[in-house]
């Protein structure tokens, strides 16, 4: 199967999360599970700091199973699962042993509707396929298994393409924090404005 323009290593392997997670916005994600092919083009994400940010799993500096792929080197798939149902599907970025992810929180389908269509058990190709993180992991066909795949191989992968303009992304609060503390309001949500496939919670 063809993959056209795949992101390099070196595309994760950089130290700014936040110049990785506005870069992504655009990108296309790709999935290729039991002979089908979808793809989309992300349209909201979350940024996270393992470091200094309360609202990151591996903070501060916790090393657990969960945990431990974003201590590996950038472009491998951290997915976990919300509340024991909703599969969620982060990208690692920096180098191995800084934890660093960015959270893909909603996606535009481009192929392979039909197929995102029946995994979300929707009956018609409404905004519900890909609006909210859970959804994502779930119109792309992923799960838990797949903890740890590399982005540069053939399951789960995301395509370049052209980036966003500064005038066309929305900047926000990360949605769901539910600690107190600075952190919580950190601006690190970055989304498409005027997108059908943007979350609707603290949309400008």
């Amino acid at each position: 199967m063809k993959q056209n323009n795949k992101l390099a290593r070196s595309f994760y392997n950089r130290a700014d999360v936040l110049i990785i997670a506005k870069e992504l916005l655009g990108k296309t994600l790709c999935t290729y599970i039991n002979k089908q092919l979808t793809t989309a083009k992300i349209t909201e994400v979350e940024a996270y700091c393992g470091r200094t940010d309360e609202g990151c799993h591996a903070y501060p500096h916790k090393r657990t199973k969960r945990t431990e792929v974003m201590y590996g080197e950038g472009g491998y798939a951290y997915i976990y699962l919300c509340y024991g149902i909703h599969t969620m599907f982060n990208v690692v970025t920096n180098a191995a042993g800084l934890a660093n992810c960015i959270l893909v929180r909603a996606i535009e389908p481009i192929k392979g509707i039909d197929t995102m269509q029946q995994r979300r058990g929707l009956q018609k190709p409404t905004y519900q396929i890909g609006r909210g993180p859970g959804c994502v992991g779930q119109a792309m066909g992923m799960h838990l298994t797949m903890y740890g795949t590399d982005l540069l191989g053939k399951t789960i992968w995301i395509e370049d393409a052209p980036p966003i303009p500064k005038k066309d992304m929305g900047i926000s609060a990360r949605i769901g924090m539910n600690f107190d503390g600075p952190d919580k309001d950190l601006p690190w949500r970055f989304f498409i404005k005027n997108n059908f496939w943007v979350s609707k919670a603290r949309k400008i």
